[in-house]
């Protein structure tokens, strides 16, 4: 289509116009994924006056392709109308997809009207876009009524003092709506509002406001206010926030709804943040011990979550003496997530007492939570224990001590029935491995992260093997040597053909991580032997290993020789393999290293020649004695000499 001169094609803009009337759903979305293109085709005018009344006459559709219009009215249609003169004419089909019956599709369609109205100027929103926002506000049907909440806080800054006047009360009959949906709705967009209100305005209209939803008979509407009292509450002074909120703050925390009051636990810390320091230590202390004693298991486990955040807010001596008697208890919950909360958050604590504190009340529970019959409560545990270590624990309490409760966590969770728990575990273990030192480990857990590597699951396997990589470059090449790679290369001799892969898989992994001593003695038998491997897996995943060699090492002079003389033989005896996957990676593994030895060969070609004319210029410079440049003088060193080429 040539987009340039639509007129000399039109036949294409008919077929999708006809296929935005077609009865098939699929037809029609894919038309109005499009409708970019027809807009471009038509032109800027025949768009306005054609392609926006057909689509605004054709929401009566199915729901995906209604949201499929109200997304694409949003993404910069306004190109298309001819620019931001005529932005307003987007808002008529927008306006009706705000008001139909799918959630999804009004809230995409009040989207895109807030991403048109950046585009309008003050006159032609006063002009199209606050007739609208009216007409939404004061529907019949609640749906429409509802929408209007999230399109005041866009434009309300640029309009005039009376017509924000009108929205200001126009909002708090949303606010007092019979139908609970436009109430949540208003709860939901209040706090947006409130940060374009002055400060004279968020008293005397965003506070009546806030009240009367926070005390909604509907725990569906208080809930959402929780957000709502904490944007407020930043727009004011701490002074005005205890005088004029301090109420609301307690009836939220103490609400007979424990939605609501999970709410609060969950945006504790930005509650605590926005309303001061002063009205936290008088009030907020209190609140949290009781949010961490709660009824509720859910509103126990989203305060434990907030517990390092909020700590900060607090003083040490607030900690201990309020604070950690409710941890303690949470220590030993009934439920079992609140504990996994718990444990995943503990440790944020450290940092914040001294040390003696911290190995006095934090250790007893730590080791507690260490020895959970829960695998989530130890898994969270061990994975914060390089801040436990930052802290101060394992140098002080001494690495036996701790390997008592450590150890039999590490081993119940690495031989847990189930495999997610399993992988979990090998994933910190290069961190145990940091913070624990390489005497414990090789006493203690390698032989463990040995016996991952004949584990059933294949995930497990193949994290077992990035473990290694990741352990050798904690522990160093030669470690790996002695202790790794003599065990994983006997592997390759394993009856079971899964082994024998698995070998092959971590030498895949860790060369990398590895150096060619270690590759071209003992690794490059292994895989040679396995070449002529009975299992095809394992003949093309010896392919792609040798591949991985050549590409790693190729590039310096040794692994050119390893690659000419051992593997390019290798591999081009695997492209004759009977089997067409194990030929296909063998011709793409030769194809790599002959690239890769062939680059190397050319720049050492380049070197060579370089160097050869650096030499013939001496020798000349030298022989005529022309070029102080390589001036030998006799008697004077070699770091005194003026010889820079």
């Amino acid at each position: 289509m040539d987009t340039g001169n639509p007129l000399d094609d039109i036949a294409p803009i008919a077929i999708l116009m006809d296929e935005l009337r077609s009865e098939d759903v699929q037809l029609r979305l894919n038309a109005i994924h499009r409708v970019s293109t027809i807009a471009l085709a038509l032109g800027p005018d025949r768009t306005r006056e054609e392609l926006v009344p057909f689509l605004q006459d054709s929401v009566d559709d199915e729901d995906e392709v209604l949201l499929a219009l109200a997304e694409e009215l949003g993404k910069n249609f306004d190109e298309y109308v001819g620019g931001r003169k005529y932005a307003h004419v987007l808002l008529g089909p927008l306006e009706v997809l705000a008001a139909v019956e799918e959630t999804l599709v009004r809230d995409k369609a009040t989207e895109s009207i807030t991403k048109v109205s950046e585009s309008l100027s003050q006159q032609q929103i006063e002009a199209y876009y606050i007739p609208l926002l009216n007409r939404l506000s004061r529907g019949e049907w609640f749906t429409s009524r509802t929408s209007s909440a999230a399109l005041y806080s866009p434009v309300y800054l640029k309009v005039s003092t009376q017509i924000k006047e009108d929205m200001r009360k126009a909002f708090t009959a949303l606010a007092s709506d019979d139908t609970p949906m436009v109430r949540r709705a208003a709860a939901k967009w209040l706090g947006a509002f409130a940060k374009s209100l002055a400060k004279e305005h968020i008293l005397s209209d965003a506070l009546p406001i806030y009240r009367k939803l926070a005390s909604d008979d509907q725990d569906s509407v208080r809930l959402l206010t929780v957000e709502d009292l904490i944007a407020i509450s930043k727009q004011l002074e701490p002074a005005v926030v205890k005088e004029q909120l301090l109420a609301q703050i307690r009836q939220s925390v103490a609400d007979k709804s424990w939605r609501v009051r999970y709410m609060v636990a969950n945006h504790f810390v930005e509650l605590a943040e926005a309303v001061g320091i002063e009205i936290v230590k008088e009030e907020l202390v209190g609140a949290y011990v009781q949010i961490l004693k709660d009824n509720e298991a859910e509103v126990r486990s989203a305060g434990a979550s907030q517990l390092p955040g909020f700590a900060k807010l607090i003083d040490k001596d607030t900690i201990l003496t309020r604070i950690l008697q409710c941890v303690r208890d949470l220590s030993q919950d009934q439920s079992q997530h609140v504990r996994a909360s718990l444990a995943n958050q503990i440790s944020g604590l450290a940092p914040l007492l001294e040390k003696d504190s911290t190995i006095e009340h934090l250790l007893p529970l730590f080791l507690h939570l260490l020895k959970d019959e829960f695998p989530e409560v130890r898994l969270n545990i061990i994975s914060k224990l390089e801040m436990v270590n930052s802290a101060g624990f394992i140098p002080v309490i001494g690495i036996d001590l701790l390997s008592q409760s450590l150890l039999p966590a590490i081993v119940e969770l690495a031989e847990d029935k189930s495999w997610r728990v399993r992988q979990a575990i090998i994933e910190y273990i290069p961190l145990l491995a940091t913070q624990l030192g390489r005497s414990f480990f090789d006493e203690q857990l390698g032989n463990l992260c040995l016996s991952w590597l004949g584990d059933n699951v294949f995930s497990i396997r193949e994290a077992a093997t990035v473990n290694l990589k990741k352990l050798t470059d904690v522990f160093g090449v030669e470690w790996s040597r002695n202790a790794i790679v003599p065990k994983v290369l006997a592997m390759g001799s394993h009856p079971n053909y899964l082994f024998r892969m698995t070998t092959v898989l971590a030498i895949t992994t860790m060369t990398p991580s590895l150096n060619l001593d270690v590759i071209n003695d003992p690794i490059m038998q292994t895989l040679i032997s396995l070449v002529s491997d009975p299992i095809p897996n394992i003949r093309f995943n010896v392919a792609k290993s040798l591949e991985v060699v050549a590409t790693t090492y190729g590039s310096v002079p040794e692994g050119q020789s390893l690659a000419k003389e051992k593997i390019m033989p290798a591999v081009q005896s695997l492209q004759n393999d009977p089997d067409a996957d194990v030929r296909y990676f063998a011709g793409r593994a030769l194809e790599r290293t002959m690239a890769v030895v062939a680059i190397a060969d050319y720049y050492l070609v380049l070197q060579e020649a370089h160097l050869n004319e650096l030499f013939l210029k001496r020798d000349d410079a030298t022989l005529h004695g022309t070029d102080p440049a390589f001036d030998f003088t006799p008697g004077i060193s070699c770091s005194e000499s003026r010889f820079t080429a």
